[in-house]
């Protein structure tokens, strides 16, 4: 058993403190937010995210997981201290260090031995080194500083620190190695590698794979709209590509375009650090361009379609969220597209299973929040799919004709087909990469 705290209640403090804990460890979560704290300590949670709830909630009854206000205190019972707070982007896409320097310097005043800092946050080449001098300033008792990026999904944020497909380790220090790789070992029983590198390395790879599986949803939606110039089936080519074993399966869905927390944030990171290395990527400049234009593939389609006369329209939208068996909307495609219709004067009905109550926050009474997926369709001149939960997958089609005005389908994850719509009174359907009048 550790003592450990960990600064940020957010979707990667909050999965990490529980799953430590959920390991028989001691854990103690700050945040700065008195009205969240007192939520937690209640058992309401935040985000959804599945699973999530269920282990925070058992840690709690157990007085393995705690919830305070209180950093020094925390920090004074602990050995080893996580940063995971956010590092929004600033408008020149850097990274805005300022929580973490002010995490790494409210460690530092409530030093009371040897600590073990731990960046979990997902922060530029050098940040290390800037937690490190800030730290210096304040205290004369000794420390590490660790880099110890996460790789977890959203939707799947516990099931990936549970299981995960390889832990990073950034250090120089014996001391902090030794106590990093016992803290993870009951999370690393299959044997998937652990590997200790250079805080540097550590810090880039972070960077590195998102800007991977980034490029790799562009790629995707770039070939898809290139399939549909010439006439291709991009389920096709997709299954073509993924049944080459250099290229594999995973993230060549088309789409319209990544959002999160995530990508889009450390595709601009990445291109701002290699900015200020005179080393331009230029590969991830045309990703993030790509990731721009693909978020407005179906305002055209819709344009085409309505003859650009979107003023009264009514569109159905289901999806909000960027991605399924998540509320987070941030940089979504949906943003984008429902502003593009209020802004044309379009009225929009819509429903997410979980999203709802974020793109309040937004848009508030601009739009109509639907409590189920077919009152979003009452009198509806379209219907939109941006997200593709799995309640979206197989709909009563003949009741989805019925209740619309007209008819017609914008896909944006390619769920149905052509063949799956065969027989019912659909006026049109159109996807990424196909556009059908049925």
């Amino acid at each position: 058993m550790m003592n450990i705290c960990v600064i940020g209640t957010g979707y990667v403090g909050l999965v990490v403190g529980a799953c430590f804990a959920d390991m028989g460890n001691e854990v103690r979560c700050v945040d700065v937010d008195a009205d969240k704290i007192a939520k937690l300590r209640k058992g309401k949670i935040p985000i959804f995210e599945p699973e999530l709830e269920d282990v925070v909630k058992r840690n709690v009854l157990e007085k393995r997981l705690t919830f305070t206000t209180d950093l020094a205190s925390a920090v004074k019972k602990s050995l080893i201290c996580f940063i995971a707070v956010g590092t929004p982007p600033g408008e020149d896409g850097s990274a805005d260090l300022k929580h973490v320097l002010d995490a790494a310097k409210g460690i530092a005043a409530a030093m009371n031995d040897y600590k073990i800092i731990v960046n979990k946050s997902t922060v530029p080449v050098g940040t290390a080194d800037k937690v490190r001098a800030a730290m210096r300033k304040v205290t004369t008792h000794p420390f590490d500083v660790v880099s110890n990026p996460e790789f977890l999904k959203e939707g799947a944020a516990v099931a990936d620190f549970m299981r995960p497909s390889r832990i990073i380790i950034g250090t120089n220090s014996p001391k902090a190695e030794h106590a990093l790789k016992e803290l993870y070992s009951p999370f690393n029983r299959t044997g998937k590698p652990i590997l200790v590198m250079s805080n540097a390395s550590a810090e880039i790879a972070k960077y590195a794979a998102n800007a991977m599986l980034a490029t790799r949803i562009s790629f995707m939606n770039e070939i898809a709209n290139l399939a549909e110039a010439v006439g291709a089936d991009i389920e096709e080519v997709r299954n073509a590509l993924a049944s080459d074993p250099r290229i594999g399966n995973k993230f060549l869905f088309a789409g319209v375009g990544y959002g999160g927390s995530c990508f889009p944030k450390d595709v601009k990171a990445i291109i701002h650090t290699a900015h200020q290395h005179h080393r331009p990527l230029l590969v991830m400049e045309a990703v993030q361009a790509a990731n721009e234009r693909q978020k407005k593939v179906l305002q055209e389609k819709m344009q085409t379609h309505f003859n650009h006369q979107l003023k009264g329209k009514r569109i159905a939208i289901w999806g909000l969220a960027f991605k399924p068996n998540t509320d987070d909307i941030r940089e979504a495609p949906s943003l984008t597209l429902i502003e593009f219709l209020l802004r044309h004067h379009a009225s929009v009905s819509v429903f997410d299973p979980a999203a709802m109550e974020e793109t309040k926050k937004i848009f508030t009474n601009k739009l109509k929040y639907c409590k189920n997926s077919y009152e979003a369709l009452a009198e509806a001149d379209a219907l939109v799919i941006l997200t593709e939960w799995n309640e979206f997958r197989y709909p009563d089609f003949t009741k989805l004709s019925t209740l619309m005005r007209h008819p017609v389908i914008f896909d944006g994850r390619n769920i149905y087909s052509e063949e799956m719509l065969k027989g019912y009174r659909i006026d049109a359907y159109y996807s990424i990469e196909r556009t059908t009048r049925l």
